[in-house]
Parts: C-alpha cells; structure tokens; sequence
C-alpha cells in the first residue's frame, strides 16, 4: 500500500505536523478501526478517522435513529427518521459522501458474544461509542481476550472521561469499574460533550496508530465542561481482576 497524490494533497495539513509525515499517513491508511456504537461519540469519532485517512472503518450500531438523537447525533439527518434507518447504514452514507476513499463496512445486529469476534476480528483497534456498561463490560472482556487495544469514553450532560485500554498493559474496564454502575434509561447529554468526547477518542485513535504523542496510558481523564475543570487520575491494573489478570 502507497500514498497517492490524492492522498497527499488532501492530508497535506497534517503530513506537515513534525513526526507524522508521509510514514504516520501511510500508517492510517493501512489501518482497520471497529467503532461500536453510532452515537453522539461514534458520528464524531467517525467524521474525524474519516477525515484523518483511516483506511476501512467498521461500524456496529442495530439501533434506529430518531429524533431524540439529532441533538448530538452529527451523522444523522432529518430525512433518515423519515426513511427509518439503521443508524451504521446512516452513518456509512454521510462518511462515504465525505472521503471515498475510506473504506465503510456495516454491521447491523446487537453485538453479543458469539458474533462480536464476526464483526470486530480484523479491527486493529476498536473504539467504545456506547451508552451501557453491558456492552462496555462485553467489548472489555472482548478486546482482552483477542488481545486488541481499545478507546473507552463516556458521557453524561456536560461531564465525560476519557481513557486507552492495552491488553495485560494497562487496567481494563473491570479493573477501573468492577461493579456495575447504575444505569439510567434515559441519561441528560448536550451535544457539545459528546462531540468533544468523540473528537477525543479520535485524537487517541490517530496517536495510537501512528505513534505521534502520548495517549493516555493507565490515566483517565475527566472533563467537566460546566466548569472548565480537567483532571488526569493514575488507574493501575488489579492483579485480580477476573478479566486481565494473568
């Protein structure tokens, strides 16, 4: 695989930036990321890796969009709640429209233990869009068995957090949370916090892969937006941990 002359003029920007050059271009290109869930963190995590280069997305999301979502849900529009549509189907026509050079693939049933290996097998990394800890706890145990990396966030009103989870590296979601949070059916979420999330979850994505900075390694960042505060806390494996422990 090669960078073409399309490729260098539309990512010239940031083939500038000092580190990633054509090596950390050509390297989003020949990378496969999962994104599971096409949410308010998936439409923007999903613009963003599109706009980057990645080579093939893969998308998983069995839920249809409606109008609840269009506060926050950037790859929706009003016409696909006209039209009753899969939101990884709406979500793979703005992204094609936007960069055909990217490669989409969709999936458009619950992810469950038995297919999520179906979906996600060829992923390099995958990216957690979700809105529950189930599925959270799913993709964990998932991504440390298969040995995959994986972006977690978060969001709920103005508040979110933000961390990378590497296989026997670093703590995993049940060594961070090892009961269950409550869940809320219906959770408070204003568009902006979603959108910056999943920009985040971008940002991690694209250090990750290409190896330019310094993503978040057993730390956890959590932003309060209502207040402007940011904070970084230290998370450490649990060597008991039912998931990763060895």
């Amino acid at each position: 695989m090669k960078l073409t002359k399309r490729d260098l003029q539309r990512y010239s920007r940031q083939i500038l930036i000092d580190g990633f050059g054509k090596k950390g271009q050509l390297k989003l290109k020949s990378s496969t990321v999962g994104i599971l869930g096409c949410g308010g963190l998936g439409s923007a995590v999903s613009i963003y890796l599109t706009a980057a280069g990645v080579g093939k997305i893969i998308i998983a999301d069995s839920d249809i969009v409606d109008i609840t979502n269009l506060n926050r849900q950037i790859t929706h529009y009003e016409y696909d709640i006209e039209k009753i549509r899969n939101k990884a189907i709406s979500t793979m026509e703005k992204l094609s429209m936007f960069n055909s050079d990217i490669k989409v693939e969709t999936y458009t049933k619950k992810i469950d233990e038995k297919n999520i290996d179906e979906v996600f097998r060829k992923a390099d990394l995958i990216v957690d869009c979700l809105d529950n800890f189930e599925d959270r706890y799913l993709l964990n145990t998932y991504c440390i068995r298969s040995n995959k990396t994986f972006v977690h966030a978060a969001v709920y009103g103005f508040y979110g957090q933000l961390t990378t989870i590497i296989p026997k590296k670093t703590a995993c979601l049940k060594c961070i949370f090892p009961s269950t949070p409550p869940q809320i059916k219906v959770f408070p979420i204003i568009g902006v916090t979603a959108g910056l999330f999943g920009i985040l979850e971008a940002t991690e994505v694209i250090k990750y892969l290409t190896g330019v900075g310094e993503f978040l390694f057993n730390e956890m960042m959590l932003i309060d937006l209502s207040e402007n505060e940011i904070n970084k806390i230290k998370m450490e494996r649990n060597k008991n941990c039912p998931i990763c422990s060895s």
